[in-house]
C-alpha cells in the first residue's frame, strides 16, 4: 500500500531491532503520549478517552506531543489495548480513578457466544487512519510503532471486568474450563492478527505486543496460554503481508513480570525481534540467558524516575553501559507514572544518549 511518506530520518530503533549497529543506544519510553504532560491532561479534560482513540486527529495530536517535547527516537500511536474487546462486542468505559472497566464480563463459557468476529478492517479503521496521518505528520523525524494487547492480557480484562491484583476470575479459567480458554484466545489471536496487519498497511513501522499480565503465568501456563499465541501472532503477521507484498516489520514482545524461563523460551524461538523486560529483571543475567540473537528492551524502574535529575541521568547511563549498544532499545521497565517530572524524563533521553 502506497501512502508516500516522508523519508524516515533517524532509524536507530529499527537498525537496533534488527541488529544492526547504531550510534547511539535508541530510547522511547511506554505511555510517553499520557497524563505526565500538560498538554495531554488539557486535551483530555475536553474530550473522553475513546472519542480521543477513535478520532484521528486528536490520537495523531497526543502522539506528536512527546515527540515536539522530548529527543526520543520512536514514537507509539496513541490507543488503548481494549479497543480489541470492544469491537468484539464488549463494553469497555474509562472511569476516572479506576480505569477501564467492562460491566459485562465474561463470567463462564456460555458467554462466549455474545462474542462478535468484528470486520477489523471497517471497525479498527480508525486506529489505521491515526497511523497514516501520523505519519505524515512525523516529516520522517522518527518511526512509528503501532501495538495490541496480547490474548492473554485481553482475556484477562474480558472475565475480570477491569485491572485485578489477583486474577481470581481470570486464572481459574485455565484449568477450569481449559477448551473454552483456548477458544477464546484464539478468537481474540485472531482479531490480533488482523489488526496488526491493518496497523503496518496503514504506517506502522515497528509493532508491539503487551503481555502486560504475564506475571500471572509460571513457565507451565506461559507455554499452554501465552506464549502459543504470541508466536501465532508474528508468524501469522508475517505471513499475511508477505502474501500481499507488503514489507515485514520488527516486532517487540513485551511479557511483564514473565519468568526468565519464559522469557528464554521467547528468545530461543526467535519468533519476536525484541524482547521487553520489566524493572525486576537483572540486566546481566538477561542478556546470559537470552543471548545475542535477540535485541533486548527495558528496563528502568519508572518509580526511579522520582529520583533528582543527577541521579536519573547517571542511572540512565548506567543501565546502557550493562546493556551495551549492541541489540539494545532503552525504555522503563512498564508505564511512565502521571506524576513523573519532566525533568526526569529530559534527564532519562540524555543519559541514554551519552552512550
Amino acid at each position: 500500500m502506497e501512502h508516500n511518506f516522508p523519508e524516515l530520518k533517524n532509524d536507530r530503533i529499527l537498525r537496533a531491532a534488527r541488529g544492526e549497529e547504531v550510534d547511539k543506544i535508541p530510547v522511547w519510553i511506554m505511555r510517553q503520549a499520557g497524563r505526565y504532560l500538560p498538554e495531554f491532561r488539557e486535551l483530555r479534560s475536553k474530550n473522553d478517552f475513546f472519542t480521543i482513540c477513535q478520532t484521528p486527529n486528536l490520537a495523531c495530536e497526543i502522539t506528536l506531543q512527546p515527540i515536539r517535547r522530548f529527543d526520543l527516537d520512536a514514537s507509539i500511536i496513541f490507543s488503548d489495548i481494549l479497543v480489541v474487546p470492544q469491537v468484539m462486542g464488549m463494553i469497555v468505559e474509562m472511569k476516572p480513578g479506576v480505569g477501564p472497566v467492562l460491566p459485562n464480563p465474561l463470567l463462564d463459557p456460555s458467554h462466549l457466544s455474545r462474542l462478535i468476529l468484528p470486520n477489523v478492517e471497517t471497525d479498527l479503521k480508525y486506529v489505521g487512519d491515526a497511523i497514516t496521518l501520523t505519519r505524515h505528520k512525523l516529516e520522517g523525524k522518527v518511526p512509528l510503532i503501532g501495538f495490541s494487547g496480547a490474548p492473554w492480557t485481553l482475556m484477562c480484562y474480558m472475565i475480570e471486568g477491569g485491572g485485578s491484583s489477583m486474577m481470581s476470575k481470570a486464572r481459574p479459567w485455565l484449568y477450569k474450563y481449559r477448551e473454552d480458554s483456548h477458544k477464546l484466545l484464539q478468537m481474540i489471536t485472531n482479531v490480533i492478527i488482523d489488526y496488526l496487519v491493518l496497523q503496518v498497511k496503514a504506517g506502522a513501522q515497528l509493532l508491539q505486543v503487551f503481555e502486560s499480565n504475564g506475571n500471572f503465568l509460571n513457565l507451565e501456563l506461559f507455554k499452554e496460554f501465552s506464549f502459543k499465541y504470541l508466536k501465532q501472532i508474528s508468524e501469522k503477521v508475517k505471513e499475511k503481508l508477505n502474501a500481499e507484498n507488503i514489507p515485514n516489520v520488527p516486532m517487540i514482545v513485551f511479557p511483564k513480570g514473565a519468568t526468565l524461563d519464559s522469557l528464554e523460551l521467547l528468545a530461543k524461538d526467535q519468533c519476536y525481534d525484541v524482547i521487553g523486560l520489566d524493572w525486576t529483571v537483572n540486566i546481566q543475567e538477561a542478556r546470559e540467558r537470552l543471548g545475542n540473537n535477540v535485541t533486548l528492551q527495558g528496563n528502568m524502574d519508572p518509580c526511579a524516575m522520582f529520583d533528582t535529575k543527577e541521579n536519573v541521568l547517571n542511572r540512565a547511563t548506567e543501565i546502557g553501559k550493562n546493556f551495551g549498544k549492541h541489540r539494545y532499545i532503552a525504555n522503563l521497565g512498564h508505564g511512565i507514572l502521571p506524576e513523573t517530572p519532566i525533568t526526569s524524563v529530559e534527564s532519562f533521553i540524555a543519559g541514554v544518549h551519552i552512550n
